[in-house]
């Protein structure tokens, strides 16, 4: 199965296209490789709205680009919006808002350090226990759900495998 975008990597807008219509679209060459290096990028909604200049480039309406990515037309117009402000930097993934996470990384911190020791030559650690020795090292009390999530997405396990019950 082939996608719309897909199509879009292979050919390249000219600099200066423009959108049928207004609001007018205007990317240069240097945009629109960016744009295409952007289209591939593993964030999804980052990606899709990359592509959606692309194809706003190409002529597609607010409605139809909304129809193709499941998103408002509205949200399509915010990105060309954005990228007329801000150019390709504007369209790219930033970092949400909100408190550091102090728990995560001190939880990280102390997991790093006991499970560093060889399997054969370390306790069995549990999320409880775990649990007990960050808050011993660290001062610091995390739930057995967050630190879970925290050392699977971070790639640590106490058992060694795949994952930590």
């Amino acid at each position: 199965m082939v996608h719309i975008w897909q199509n879009l990597m292979e050919g390249s807008p000219d600099v200066g296209e423009v959108m049928a219509g207004r609001p007018r679209v205007v990317a240069t060459v240097e945009q629109c490789r960016d744009l295409r290096a952007l289209a591939g990028s593993s964030d999804r909604e980052e990606a899709d709205r990359a592509r959606a200049i692309l194809l706003s480039l190409e002529g597609w309406s607010s409605f139809r680009i909304g129809e193709a990515f499941s998103v408002e037309p509205d949200s399509v117009r915010h990105w060309r919006w954005t990228f007329g402000r801000e150019g390709v930097a504007g369209l790219r993934a930033r970092k949400k808002p909100g408190p550091e996470p102090v728990k995560a990384r001190a939880a990280l911190s102390v997991v790093a350090a006991v499970l560093s020791d060889e399997v054969s030559d370390r306790p069995n650690w549990t999320l409880p226990r775990l649990q007990d020795e960050i808050e011993a090292r660290s001062g610091e009390r995390i739930s057995k759900s967050r630190l879970s999530v925290v050392m699977r997405k971070k790639g640590a396990s106490a058992g060694g495998g795949p994952g930590t019950r």
